[in-house]
């Protein structure tokens, strides 16, 4: 009968296809580590304090911290307090980019965080619980001479997470808390050149809005954005690789159709997967270059959940049609306790971001590999009694399925090492003249290694047109025809998509 093309491609052929997505592999880390920027620029702001002298209460007014109508400024809060200057009339003004700079649409979004600097006062500490109200408002422009359009405009509370790890003593006074970084606010599409943020610290003592927060001397942001030269090879990554996973896909899906019998789970399984990776990869971002498309990021958010989840499922759908034991598999039904944790967390976009659930899914795809492998070993007690050219046939598709085994456990291993260090690293290399870009390259790495796993699989296991048993029948007609050894990747189906990991026969049978 007809096997996968794993089973019935010769040695050479497989070699040449293995060393050629190395080499594919190899390159997709070369281009995100020696081509590509750091994936993120990290630009930092310190808040120019600006005085509303409250003679434009009537119309918006924007405060520039610099440039040729720049506001009037104060140094210090002393100053503010010398001159009578109320809390509420003073206004803390960002500019962003930097003076001579320009934002972009390939930054792709821009993520501002906020932390302020608060000096310890004896009879100004911080109280527990403090929150900090913020009056916040946000506009554009996309020259220098004209005038700025509001964008957003919110009243927002952050919770003061400070700590003053010296004594609180008078002595100690004028020292600073070391206080956490606070999320501010994030905007899906770049598409002006220039921001401008106010904010305003209203006090009111009667509604204890502001009050226990300490004393506040200057409030400091972090933006960042995405290299635009990192997201020009990303997108031609994703360009490239659509049509090759597409095609991929719909030559594999034709032959399923092509066969006699219905498709079997672990083929359907395959197939999803190919549409989940096509889904990811097709550079809808492109659009967002020339259109405000505010919704780019959730929408990416949704594309990867989808994909984590189906990829994770299939690891775990692949390795279980594999087990070789005595359940009845082939039915989805039969994966629920192991999917459904999976698919509600990747939709959930919450899930993955933690490092010791990702530990804990490798920790058990290892174990159900393990399995597998034990499973193996046990059928290989069939293989003595056959003739020596079949024997060493289904040496080798085991060596294969093995091997293939094994590609699945490391595309997981890096998946989860790709899921920590893109958390807890953003550096660079050096290596001689060159410099390597650690995130970059595994950005652009694992992406092409999800890929390329997706396309061998694929192809590795559509029906092959060969058919080894045909050729065989004849020499081992005579004195093997009771101890045959059929293998199949499932055991509800006896003709399979292949010829591996499902013996009948008598010694399969004993």
């Amino acid at each position: 009968m007809a096997g996968a093309i794993i089973e019935n491609m010769s040695t050479k052929k497989l070699v040449i296809v293995g060393v050629t997505l190395l080499l594919f592999q190899a390159f997709a880390f070369m281009v995100g580590g020696l081509i590509a920027p750091s994936p993120t620029t990290a630009v930092h702001y310190l808040a120019t304090k600006c005085v509303d002298t409250g003679k434009h209460q009537q119309e918006t007014k924007w405060f520039m911290p610099w440039g040729p109508n720049q506001c009037t400024k104060l140094r210090t809060f002393d100053e503010a307090m010398a001159k009578k200057i109320e809390a509420n009339n003073i206004v803390f003004a960002v500019h962003i980019p930097l003076p001579n700079k320009e934002m972009s649409p390939w930054f792709q979004f821009m993520l501002v965080i906020l932390q302020f600097d608060i000096a310890f006062k004896m009879y100004n500490q911080i109280e527990e619980g403090a929150m900090a109200t913020i009056d916040v408002g946000l506009a554009y422009r996309d020259d220098t001479v004209s005038e700025w359009t509001e964008m957003a405009h919110s009243f927002e509370q952050r919770k003061l997470n400070c700590n003053f790890t010296t004594t609180k003593t008078f002595e100690n006074e004028g020292r600073y808390y070391e206080c956490d970084l606070l999320p501010f606010m994030e905007v899906g599409s770049v598409a002006h050149k220039y921001y401008l943020l106010n904010i305003r610290l209203p006090v009111n003592e009667r509604k204890k809005i502001n009050v226990g927060i300490g004393e506040i001397k200057d409030i400091r942001f972090v933006g960042i954005h995405q290299n635009g030269g990192f997201t020009k090879v990303w997108f031609a990554m994703k360009t490239f690789l659509t049509p090759s996973i597409l095609i991929i896909m719909i030559w594999y899906w034709r032959r399923i159709t092509l066969m006699s019998r219905p498709p079997v789970l672990l083929e359907k399984v395959i197939l999803a997967l190919g549409i989940s990776m096509t889904f990811i990869n097709i550079p809808v971002e492109w659009f967002s270059i020339g259109f405000n498309w505010t919704w780019m990021l959730l929408f990416g958010d949704i594309r990867q959940g989808i994909f984590y989840s189906m990829l994770l499922s299939f690891w775990i759908i692949f390795c279980g049609e594999h087990l070789m034991d005595q359940t009845e598999r082939n039915r989805f039904s039969v994966y629920w306790k192991q999917v459904g944790p999976i698919v509600f967390g990747s939709f959930c976009l919450f899930i993955f971001d933690m490092w010791i659930c990702a530990c804990l899914y490798f920790l058990f795809l290892c174990f159900m590999v393990f399995q597998v492998f034990r499973n193996i070993s046990g059928k290989r007690t069939s293989l003595p009694a056959m003739s020596k050219a079949r024997r060493l046939h289904y040496e080798g598709l085991i060596f294969r399925f093995k091997f293939l085994m094994l590609v699945t456990l490391t595309c997981a291993a890096m998946t989860v090492i790709f899921f920590i260090i893109s958390q807890v690293n953003e550096g660079h290399w050096h290596w001689g003249e060159h410099t390597v870009q650690v995130n970059s390259a595994f950005f652009t790495g694992i992406y092409g290694m999800w890929n390329l796993y997706v396309f061998a699989i694929m192809f590795l296991y559509a029906p092959s047109h060969k058919r080894y048993g045909d050729e065989q029948t004849s020499g081992d007609a005579g004195g093997n025809s009771g101890e045959d050894i059929q293998l199949t990747t499932t055991i509800t189906h006896v003709d399979g998509p292949s010829e591996i990991y499902k013996m009948t026969g008598k010694a399969a049978q004993e």
